[in-house]
């Protein structure tokens, strides 16, 4: 009878809950054999809806939050932690803040922008090509990264497509410039990154950045009232025809920034962007990623298959970025001989 006691409970079950075990069970069991990451794709998921639901409701609340104000806002909780690492020279997020705060001040000093005005952005992967597009995002200007592989009529129609007032060029685009200029529209005013010039009519940069106050501009320079303001032009790459304008706002930004936190990086991880600045994978899900997160960037002024590796191990990256064809020219490389394999985030 102490058996049939024991059964006794199970008996009682409604005939329907074997059953339903069972079918959940087999669930259970589909879902790993088909679907394995489908809690960790649901999880991903929720993580970014609830991002972007806080976003809405920030802005509803008339709290608005930009990607710029997160950064000023890291300057001032940790200025002494590495921001950028370039070429083996690390430049903090306190650095990054005072030489944008500087770059802001000269065009102030010098009445050449307001906000609203569109400044095209032609350099290649460096510190001050992001000095440069914070100091401008402080007048509250749209920035365009301009393509500088771009040349000639390709180049001279992105600058007339974005209609800028001004047009900032690096030091080592010169040769680019002096092919464009007797052809650029005169309403654009052209500022390069150097001390002296030899181009009649051009601006120099390098000399007003150095001569001018670190202090920052005033917020209600480059506040936002609303967070689907255009702050950004991103150009394709033109090969189906001339480049066109991508318009970012001031929401994309933030979505794109988002990125890497949304993927489980933090503010430990130290991330290495070969990728061009212009392009929006380095410049939103990179350095915007960088600030969302915290994090350090250690950045390359191009991509380089044989250095990779030895870079990542000189400056102890976590986590990659990677697009198109990549990953197979760092395959083909050779085995280097005491090089080992890294865990690596991609």
């Amino acid at each position: 009878m102490s058996g049939w006691d024991d059964l006794y409970p199970l008996s009682m079950l409604p005939t329907w809950v074997p059953g339903a075990a069972a079918g959940i069970v087999s669930l259970h069991l589909i879902q790993k054999l088909l679907f394995p990451y489908f809690w960790a794709d649901l999880r991903y998921l929720l993580k970014v809806l609830l991002y972007g639901l806080r976003v809405e409701m920030y802005q509803l609340q008339g709290r608005i939050v930009t990607v710029l104000d997160k950064f000023v806002k890291l300057a001032e909780k940790q200025p002494h932690k590495p921001f950028l690492i370039y070429e083996g020279k690390v430049h903090t997020y306190r650095d990054v803040d005072r030489r944008s705060n500087r770059i802001a001040q000269a065009f102030l000093h010098h009445g050449a922008l307001k906000k609203g005005d569109t400044v095209a952005l032609l350099m290649g992967n460096e510190p001050d090509f992001i000095h440069v597009w914070f100091g401008l995002a402080k007048l509250g200007c749209v920035v365009a990264f301009l393509n500088f592989n771009v040349r000639s009529r390709s180049l001279l129609h992105c600058v007339s497509s974005c209609e800028p007032k001004i047009l900032v060029v690096g030091a080592d685009l010169l040769g680019t410039l002096e092919e464009i200029l007797p052809n650029l529209q005169k309403d654009v005013s052209v500022w390069i990154m150097t001390k002296d010039c030899t181009f009649p009519s051009v601006h120099t940069l390098l000399d007003k950045i150095e001569a001018a106050s670190e202090d920052p501009v005033p917020v209600n320079q480059h506040s936002a009232n609303n967070l689907k303001a255009s702050v950004l032009y991103i150009f394709t790459s033109g090969t189906t025809g001339l480049p066109k304008a991508a318009v970012i706002s001031h929401m994309q930004v933030l979505k794109g920034a988002a990125g890497l936190w949304a993927f489980g990086a933090t503010a430990e991880d130290i991330i290495y962007i070969t990728l061009p600045l212009y392009h929006s994978a380095a410049s939103l899900l990179g350095i915007g990623g960088c600030i969302e997160l915290g994090a350090t960037c250690v950045l390359k002024k191009k991509f380089s298959a044989s250095q990779f590796w030895s870079d990542c191990k000189k400056y102890n990256v976590t986590v990659i970025q990677y697009i198109g064809e990549l990953c197979r020219y760092l395959c083909s490389q050779p085995v280097v001989s005491g090089t080992k394999m890294m865990a690596i985030h991609l």
